[in-house]
Order: C-alpha cells, then structure tokens, then sequence
C-alpha cells in the first residue's frame, strides 16, 4: 500500500513580485516554508531578501503575487496571522535604560498580554537571561540583545519566528549562542524558523530547507539533503592545459557532466564515487592535473549557482 505524506507549509509565496519605479527588486518569486522546518534564506547583498521579508510581515505591500501564512491570505486576515508570528528585522529596538525584565514587560503591555512576574522570568530563562533580569539593557552585549530580542518574540507563543540576520555584529561565541538557541526553539517547542542570514557556515549547521534568490528571482528551493546529495557532487578541476583536458572530457562519457565555465577552471557535477574513474581518465590522456577538489559546502554550492545567473 502506497502512503503519500503531504507536508504541510506554513508560508506559501506564489509570483510575489516588488518594483520600485524601474528596479523590479522581487521578481516573480515562489516558495514554500514546510511547517517544522528551519528555513535558510540566502542570497547576496541587493538579491532582495529584506524586501521579501518586509512584504512577509505586511511592512511593505507587493506589487503583485500572494502570500499565505497557515493557509490564510495575508491582505485578508493580517492581524491574526501576525499574532502567530515572532519576528526579528534587522536590530531589536529596546529601551536602553530599563531592565531586560522591564523591557519585557512593557512590550508584553504593548502586545496586550498580561503576564505574570513567573511568566517573564521564564520567558527570559529561556534565551538564557534570566541572571540579567534586574540589570539595564545598556550593558548588554549585541548578543545578549539579540536574546533579549528573541524573548520578545517569544512572548505570545509564536508558530513560526522570523529572523533577518540575528547574527549581525555577533562574536564567535554570541553566533554560537544564537545558533544553539534556534535548534533549541526549533526542536524543543516545534517553532518553525524563517531564517535570512549572510553567514553561510551556519545556516549549513542549522538549517533543514534552503531557498537561494538572485537578482530578486528563485535560483533553487529544496531540502538541505536534497542539495547537498552525494550524487550531486560539483567537481572542479585545473589541469596544465584546461583547453586540452576540457577537448578530451568534451569526445567522452564525461560530456554528461559538464558545468558551465565559471573562470578559467573546469567543473563538472556528478556521484562523489565517481570522483576515482574521474582521476583515472586524466590520468590515461596525459592530463597533469594542478587541482582536483569536490565542493560540499554550502558557500561552494552558493557560488557556483549564483554565478550561473546572467
């Protein structure tokens, strides 16, 4: 008996797109969140990931497309939709003077909750505060404020957390950190993660789909496994004469696997078992080679499918 799982998605984006006068800054933009999921949302500085963000929290409206969270129409059913998301854009603004406790408890106000003294401090237990409660936010780390931030977030319970780079202006150690408390949010209280970063290293740590736009357009969406399979390997090679090796590699089995030419050396994508019979057929033709390096890592992956786009 055949079983289908459909998974169900928190976020659905469909032909979102953003002009401003002549610069189309979204174009034409698809995607889906799963629910359960820590969503990776990557592109290069102007690719249009905070104008996304922005329409995704009703801080600016699209020019055209839909977007809906928990399978609700965000134009129609604003407001209780936003009461199911937390979110972190850009810095968490707070009041520097006041205590990280009384922060949170004027915001809970702002919010129209009203928690218990016991309630904020397990809020602030949570992002790992609890021992700063009394003392004034103007002496907190950005690390620390960025905790603070997610407290905040936290408050009402949220389904789902959006974060625009929560690491910015982070050391080592505060990164770690935030990084840790995100599995944490994520495993511990089944809160799905939309998370926007620039630091390649650690979404690959942390994130479970990942979804790459250039230019304001979709380059790939998939599952982290799914990107990063075995079968899926990018090979780049630099020989002593590139012309001559990419002539041989072109007359033979191997044509399959050409990449387009990304700079002066060759890439081909394939199984990473196949990597020896690779070795061996260079080898055969006289073909010295200088570099021979598989490319696993998300910010290799990144760049070879960002440069692609024209």
């Amino acid at each position: 008996m055949l079983l289908l799982i459909i998974m169900e998605s928190i976020i659905e984006v469909q032909r979102l797109t953003k002009q401003f006068g002549h610069i189309t800054a979204v174009d034409n933009l698809s995607f889906e969140v799963p629910k359960g999921s820590i969503f990776g949302f990557l592109g290069q500085n102007g690719a249009g990931k905070s104008t996304t963000i922005r329409m995704l929290m009703s801080l600016i409206t699209p020019t055209s497309g839909e977007i809906q969270f928990f399978g609700m129409p965000l134009q129609e059913n604003r407001k209780p939709i936003l009461k199911k998301i937390g979110a972190i854009i850009e810095k968490p603004d707070m009041y520097g003077y006041l205590s990280a406790y009384d922060n949170l408890k004027m915001f809970a106000r702002l919010n129209g909750l009203n928690l218990t003294q016991s309630q904020l401090i397990h809020q602030l237990e949570q992002v790992g505060l609890a021992h700063r409660a009394d003392n004034k936010v103007k002496t907190f780390s950005q690390g620390m404020k960025q905790r603070l931030g997610l407290a905040i977030a936290l408050m009402h319970n949220p389904s789902l957390i959006v974060l625009d780079e929560p690491t910015n202006g982070l050391d080592p150690q505060g990164i770690a950190d935030i990084r840790q408390l995100i599995i944490q949010l994520n495993t511990e209280r089944q809160i799905t993660i939309f998370l926007s970063s620039h630091l390649l290293s650690e979404i690959e740590q942390i994130a479970t789909h990942i979804l790459i736009i250039d230019k304001g357009k979709k380059v790939i969406a998939d599952s982290a496994k799914a990107l990063f399979n075995p079968a899926d390997t990018i090979v780049e090679i630099n020989t002593n004469n590139n012309n001559n090796a990419l002539t041989h590699l072109q007359n033979s089995q191997w044509q399959h696997y050409l990449q387009l030419n990304r700079g002066p050396n060759i890439f081909l994508k394939m199984h990473y078992n196949q990597i020896p019979e690779l070795n061996k057929f260079l080898f055969e033709h006289n073909i010295q080679l200088l570099l021979l390096q598989p490319r696993h890592s998300l910010e290799d992956y990144f760049l070879q499918v960002t440069s692609n786009i024209q």
